[in-house]
């Protein structure tokens, strides 16, 4: 189901949530605040969606469930983490670029942008709240895709912050757990969540929402997350190397037979 009118709606709210979190970061003359407000975006366009929708069936209201656990738990998650400035090379020099920019530029920028970015990828959102019919095999699927994604997601950040949490491995290459069978199990995780809102999309009959996974995958593989990552991490962490000769980037897969003392 589409609707123009609530659609728009989910777009006012996320801007509305940009200019606010841009004025908090003024405030607190920090722009890193725009990396945990990302989930947030998702869980504000969602209750606007339903708080505009003519009626609220078993599968919004799952969806809604999903949603809001998966938001609140990155939120705190990345709060935790930056407050430890736990973050990588990479991550850091952008987030200093960024300090540097002026007010304006943040706004169009950074918050603005996510916004938009936000919005777009949020039509199968829209699509899986506002669909009448009734749950059916495909949202079984759905749901099944969803605690997989959340597992990998959640699992591999705990496992990756507990690694941290040790000053001993300052410098080395975490290699165990999620991490032994892929490179970024918490990306994969994060594509598969939003595959699965797809898949309840499609149960509703708007299949035609693809751009919406599509999009977020695009942009955790070539543009925010793994090609982010890694654009330096090997001149930091040399042992980096081998880690990627024997681990796959995204889908887990069992490790190839290379030494990482090779």
């Amino acid at each position: 189901m589409f609707d123009l009118t609530i659609y728009a709606a989910g777009l006012v709210a996320a801007l509305a949530l940009a200019i606010l979190t841009w004025l908090i970061s003024i405030a607190k003359h920090d722009v890193n605040i725009v990396d945990p407000i990302w989930p947030i975006f998702f869980l504000v366009m969602a209750m606007t969606y339903l708080s505009l929708a003519p009626a609220l069936g078993e599968r919004a209201q799952l969806v809604l469930f999903m949603v809001s656990i998966w938001s609140v738990r990155l939120l705190l998650f990345t709060l935790l983490r930056d407050r430890d400035k736990t973050l990588d090379g990479q991550h850091q020099e952008n987030y200093t670029e960024n300090q540097s920019k002026s007010w304006l530029d943040q706004l169009y920028g950074l918050f603005g942008l996510q916004a938009i970015l936000a919005w777009i990828i949020s039509l199968s959102l829209l699509a899986s709240l506002l669909g009448g019919a009734e749950l059916n095999w495909i949202d079984l699927f759905a749901v099944i895709l969803w605690l997989i994604g959340f597992g990998f997601e959640a699992i591999g950040d705990q496992q990756l912050a507990s690694f941290r949490a040790n000053p001993t491995n300052y410098g080395k290459v975490f290699n165990q757990g999620l991490w032994r069978y892929t490179r970024h199990p918490n990306y994969f995780g994060e594509a598969c969540i939003w595959w699965s809102y797809y898949l309840f999309a499609v149960a509703t009959g708007g299949w035609w929402t693809i751009l919406s996974p599509i999009l977020m995958t695009f942009l955790i593989l070539h543009v925010s997350g793994i090609a982010l990552l890694e654009r330096d991490i090997v001149k930091r962490r040399p042992a980096y190397r081998d880690y990627i000769r024997q681990t796959n980037a995204f889908f887990p897969g069992p490790p190839r037979s290379i030494s990482l003392n090779h």
